[in-house]
């Protein structure tokens, strides 16, 4: 099965690290990532996680949990939170759902038999409050994510879905932001009463509105 931007993210029921979760039920409104890492007890797994748990407190600010998820055991996840404390300096603080018989994995297609048939490829899906899937990433086993990164699309994310604008290259919270070229000038004078610059009649920038 294929996940794409827009679908409503499949529920499941799960074990993890926190007890039984049922995917929707667990969300409750939030906002959500889901990802994956390859296997328990590796070492670029182990600096991932241990990010994400450092950043939990700035995911919580956004509204958004956060869920990981491989094809090991729950027991082998708890196993293993001691190594994440130990060498990253923090615990884990997120629950990590234990997918040995794959079928999460399956359902969100995280095992990639070109890459690896026997482990999840590290996958990230973000998904909104409407329970529908906004950004997909996906990282092979050798390339650690940045969390800073998925922290700025998923700031970009909850802006565009606010106001009707985009976020231009290299976007940071806080930098101008681009007017849906559908909106006319004399409607965009209300909307953004910032003002705003033209550079083309496709491409005008405003301070961000909610700023």
């Amino acid at each position: 099965m294929t996940v794409r931007l827009g679908d409503i993210a499949p529920d499941f029921t799960a074990e993890t690290t926190e007890g039984t979760i049922r995917f929707h039920e667990w969300l409750n409104g939030s906002w959500g990532i889901l990802f994956s890492h390859p296997k328990d007890f590796t070492p670029v797994c182990t600096t991932e996680l241990g990010a994400f748990a450092r950043a939990k407190a700035e995911f919580d600010k956004r509204n958004t949990k956060l869920i990981g998820l491989s094809v090991d055991s729950v027991a082998s996840h708890h196993q293993w939170k001691a190594d994440i404390a130990e060498t990253q300096g923090q615990e884990l603080n997120f629950p990590v759902i234990g997918d040995e018989d794959r079928k999460v994995a399956e359902l969100y297609d995280m095992i990639h038999p070109n890459a690896n048939d026997t482990l999840t490829v590290r996958s990230v899906f973000i998904i909104g409050p409407d329970k529908k899937v906004k950004l997909t990433l996906t990282y092979p086993a050798s390339t650690g994510r940045n969390v800073a990164e998925i922290l700025r699309v998923l700031d970009s994310l909850q802006l565009t879905e606010q106001y009707q604008v985009s976020t231009p290259v290299d976007w940071q919270d806080g930098d101008d932001v681009i007017i849906a070229p559908a909106i006319p000038d004399e409607e965009a004078k209300q909307k953004f009463p910032k003002g705003f610059r033209t550079l083309k009649p496709y491409l005008r920038l405003t301070p961000q509105p909610n700023k």
